[in-house]
């Protein structure tokens, strides 16, 4: 080893040794919920999978119950295993337990302390959450772009169904664009493709213990030359401000053209919070604005037909009253004034965010403040909190036959409130922004697909719903064949349908 190695390695040690030490002895003095064996210094942090963390995580409740602690480097989360608990502490107590620990490669490198979900409860993060909310909840502002985007949905269904899930994700993309920037995307559109490699570079790295400086803080001290992660992250950061940037720059030509739609871009870029951000805040504005309203969609769509081609029973219900309102022969789409008497498909979209959280498998980490008491627990400040997603999803204390693909469930009092019955969005104050946006996406969107096609599983290669990958690379997350219910509704799309996919804009 040569010198700058060796002397890498004992500035590593010395930080990693302090860090955990400092750690361990606080910790010592409160007490915590059941600790999950580790080992010295790293904890648990070669015990989660990189991916598909939702299983593991559930056996670890199965086994220790309501809450149990794990050790990623110098950080100590809790996991609440629970919808009580999770009540109790992150919606009750959400004015403490609403922070977000650091993360400084996530974060500060490939973020540059931009992002807005990662940021800490803080006045720049109710700046920047106060701008989203006010697009994100302007329902009416997205139900044309939604109606719209889902004719062009089942267009790319109907002429190219083994293209199902591009179609899935084109279609959540297209909604938020046109809001956004004031521009549709396209099928395999290469600016949509590379949107979506960016967020899930993101999402690879956010997992617990894929980098060590975020499992030990204290390495951000280093100096940079000595912190050999940087240009991976830094090159990460490039791409991920170029997707962003060229979205700007084609707002910002057009606009100068005279040819650019009203949209929020365009105010957005002449208000008085925009004169005060950096290039980099303002940029990631815009790309925390196009991954919220495109990720949860696309993914939700994917479980739903999961769900269908797996659980075919709750299908058959679903048509029953999707063909007494738009007709038993394809007299029409389903449209937003049948809400009312489409209720199952509101349950149907709920169970669908319910059944197997798959973007955040183990919640989302949130960061205690100040020191807390709960049940006989003590829990020091900057200790780390997440709602087990999977664990709770997956609870027959929670929900009768939780593997079921089942809407019935939700055919409750509750069935009118999107956020109740299930944590898809997360809870207290980091609850997503877009929720509203994303629910009304799914319902016009698995309405109108559920009207006309039908989802099959291919008998030599049965989908297991336990392992639908959270990250696909531009792939299919599994295989479901795809089919129209009839020739008429084959027509019925190619009548209603066919026009949208000549208006450009």
């Amino acid at each position: 080893m040569n010198v700058t190695g060796t002397l890498i390695l004992g500035f590593v040690v010395f930080f990693v040794a302090q860090s955990w030490f400092r750690s361990f002895r606080k910790n010592a003095s409160y007490k915590l919920p059941p600790v999950v064996p580790g080992i010295p210094i790293f904890g648990n942090t070669f015990q989660i999978p990189a991916l598909q963390q939702g299983p593991w995580a559930k056996k670890l409740a199965d086994k220790y119950g309501e809450m149990f602690t794990c050790q990623f480097g110098s950080q100590t989360w809790v996991f609440l295993n629970s919808s009580r608990v999770v009540n109790d502490l992150m919606e009750r107590r959400a004015a403490i337990y609403s922070s977000r620990p650091p993360f400084p490669m996530t974060q500060g490198i490939m973020s540059g302390n931009s992002r807005i979900v990662l940021m800490p409860y803080n006045e720049e993060w109710r700046t920047l959450r106060k701008i989203m909310h006010q697009i994100l909840t302007s329902t009416k502002l997205y139900m044309p772009f939604e109606d719209l985007e889902s004719k062009q949905l089942l267009w790319d269904y109907l002429e190219k169904p083994d293209r199902w899930w591009s179609a899935n994700g084109r279609y959540a993309n297209s909604v938020i664009m046109s809001v956004i920037f004031g521009r549709r995307s396209l099928l395999d559109d290469p600016d949509v493709v590379e949107l979506f490699e960016t967020l899930e570079l993101f999402l690879e790295n956010q997992q617990p213990g894929v980098n060590i400086v975020d499992a030990f803080p204290v390495l951000d001290r280093l100096p940079k030359r000595l912190q050999w992660w940087r240009p991976r992250g830094e090159r990460i950061f490039e791409k991920t401000k170029k997707v962003y940037a060229r979205e700007e720059e084609r707002l910002r030509r057009k606009m100068k053209e005279g040819n650019q739609k009203e949209c929020f871009g365009t105010a957005f870029l002449q208000t008085k919070e925009v004169a005060g951000m950096s290039e980099t805040q303002r940029l990631f504005v815009f790309g925390t604005l196009m991954e919220a309203g495109s990720d949860t969609s696309r993914v939700t769509l994917g479980q739903i037909i999961a769900g269908a081609a797996t659980y075919p029973d709750w299908v058959e219900r679903a048509r029953v009253q999707l063909d007494a309102v738009c007709g038993h022969h394809a007299e029409r789409l389903p449209q937003w004034e049948d809400r009312d008497q489409l209720r199952y498909i509101t349950a149907v979209v709920k169970e669908g965010f319910r059944w197997r959280p798959n973007i955040a498998e183990i919640g989302a980490p949130t960061m205690l403040i100040k020191d807390d008491e709960y049940e006989g627990y003590r829990f020091p400040a900057g200790t780390v909190f997440t709602w087990n997603a999977w664990a709770i999803a997956l609870s027959p204390d929670e929900y009768e036959d939780p593997e079921r693909f089942w809407p019935d469930r939700f055919l409750n009092d509750d069935l009118a409130s999107p956020l109740k019955g299930h944590w898809a969005f997360g809870p207290g104050r980091r609850v997503c922004a877009g929720w509203k946006v994303g629910e009304m996406n799914v319902w016009i969107a698995i309405a109108r697909l559920l009207y006309c096609f039908d989802f099959t599983q291919v008998p030599e290669k049965p989908i297991d719903t336990m392992t639908i990958p959270q990250l696909t690379k531009h792939t299919a997350p599994f295989d479901v064949k795809v089919s129209l219910r009839s020739e008429a509704h084959a027509a019925l799309i190619r009548r209603d349908c066919e026009e949208v996919t000549r208006i450009q804009y």
